[in-house]
């Protein structure tokens, strides 16, 4: 007597395997591409917010600021706000322009 045992069987395991590995190699390099995406438009958002605080700084009657400590130690940014998501360091050059240097370049 055998009994009527219902099941998956082996190949049918093995195809949805392959379907799901298959996914996963079309999904994970355009994730991956994505988030080198996301980095540089965050940086520079970033860079727009920190012009946006030297403006602020020269309207409220302050010389231009000769660097990013300038900014900082008159709480026109935070301390952990020199550097953008992707590890770069942000500085202020002789014109007053905010600068990426570093890891994002």
């Amino acid at each position: 007597m055998l009994k009527n045992e219902k099941g998956f069987t082996m190949i049918e395991m093995m195809i949805v395997l392959l379907v799901i590995s298959v996914l996963l190699f079309v999904t994970i390099p355009n994730v991956t591409s994505q988030s080198n995406k996301i980095n540089s438009k965050g940086c520079e958002a970033f860079i727009h917010m920190v012009e946006g605080q030297v403006e602020a700084y020269k309207m409220d009657g302050n010389t231009e600021p000769v660097s990013m400590a300038a900014l900082v130690s008159n709480e026109y940014l935070k301390s952990e706000y020199q550097q953008c998501p992707d590890g770069s360091t942000l500085t202020i050059d002789a014109e007053g322009n905010v600068v990426e240097e570093g890891a994002g370049n």
